[in-house]
């Protein structure tokens, strides 16, 4: 809720005309035709609406709002790259970007403010955890992204701020007014997550055709460990194995996304290793060399002789490899850069060591 008043998006058709319109004969009609104005056309006012009757209109916008998000700042890069800085009226920002190529519009959308993971290489969880998203947050800002550009966006993926699968009943919400009410395919967004294992194979059994991306960054238990503390509660293994299972009862391919930090990740003995743990698995393997964010490890982006090395030993043992393009890097809108500038309650004050309540 902002400006005190609630938001109508995060609401289906069905729930739009119960909450809002409950007291008409013509309630579901009007609706579909107010669920199509805001998921289908991006609309943010009800006297974009022209459908409606002027009085509908008006009692409309004294009693609800249509866009749940304030934008606090819009970034625009060299490559076209935008990205946008939001909150709910609460003033916890996060942030959402949206990139526009010649194939196609896709947008990367947060589900947390802050993360609560704490992965050593990541500005967002460097910056610390203060709370989930609502679904129409989440919604919000695929709607927000938009309308900021003229093409419509056609792929949504789950890599902004937080772990989706932390906040799975929310996420799970959002998915479905994505497809159900905005009209993506489900086949057109991607979950990323760092080895949740119960919420992966929770997923798996909704029976959606989501891709699930994998964030790996390491073969080895000692070397992921140190890099990302979810490792110690699901190791390797254990979220691999559940990759493959997800692969198994969804049949749809996935990523596993790799980081490549220079002499950390970039070894020929792990590239070996990746090859030899994906093997078998309908997946693709994404190589993401590191984009700079401070840290106090003073992590450095591998020479590219190394990169093509690393990619090198994959190919040649039968293995699916994609490099991450980068876009927005002027506006530190990158893998692993999205910091939002956030100063909540707990900005970076976790510590780093400690691992948040995760299910069992």
């Amino acid at each position: 809720m902002a400006n005190g008043l609630p938001s109508l998006v995060g609401l289906t058709s069905a729930e739009i005309a119960q909450a809002a319109l409950g007291g008409r004969d013509d309630a579901r009609w009007r609706a579909r035709q107010i669920a199509h104005w805001i998921y289908r056309k991006a609309k943010d006012s009800f006297e974009e609406m022209l459908d409606l009757p002027v009085g509908l209109r008006a009692d409309l916008a004294e009693r609800f709002r249509v866009q749940p998000l304030h934008a606090a700042d819009l970034r625009v890069a060299r490559d076209g790259t935008q990205k946008l800085l939001a909150h709910g009226g609460d003033g916890e920002v996060f942030e959402a970007v949206v990139f526009p190529t010649p194939q196609r519009v896709s947008c990367c959308i947060s589900s947390q403010v802050g993360c609560p993971m704490g992965c050593r290489f990541c500005a967002t969880g460097l910056g610390g955890y203060d709370r989930n998203l609502s679904a129409a947050e989440i919604v919000g800002q695929y709607l927000a992204l938009q309308r900021l550009v003229d093409r419509r966006i056609s792929h949504v993926v789950f890599m902004g701020m937080g772990e989706p699968l932390l906040n799975y009943g929310e996420v799970l919400r959002s998915i479905r007014l994505l497809h159900d009410e905005v009209g993506l395919s489900y086949r057109h967004i991607t979950v990323s997550t760092v080895g949740i294992v119960p919420r992966i194979d929770d997923l798996a059994r909704e029976g959606l055709p989501l891709h699930l991306a994998l964030s790996l960054h390491s073969p080895f238990d000692d070397v992921r460990s140190s890099l990302m503390p979810v490792n110690q509660k699901w190791s390797v293994r254990e979220s691999v194995d559940a990759l493959r299972r997800y692969v198994a009862a969804t049949g749809r391919k996935a990523t596993v996304e790799y980081l490549l930090l220079d002499g950390i990740t970039d070894t020929a003995e792990q590239a070996r290793e990746l090859a030899r743990l994906v093997r078998g698995m309908p997946c693709v393997v994404n190589l993401i060399p590191f984009n700079h964010v401070d840290t106090e490890q003073g992590f450095a982006r591998p020479r590219r002789e190394a990169i093509r090395a690393f990619r090198g030993i994959l190919e040649s043992q039968g293995v699916n490899v994609t490099q991450r393009v980068e876009r927005g890097h002027d506006i530190a809108a990158a893998c692993g850069q999205l910091a939002g500038r956030h100063t909540g309650r707990l900005a970076r004050r976790r510590s780093r060591s400690e691992l948040p309540v995760l299910p069992s």
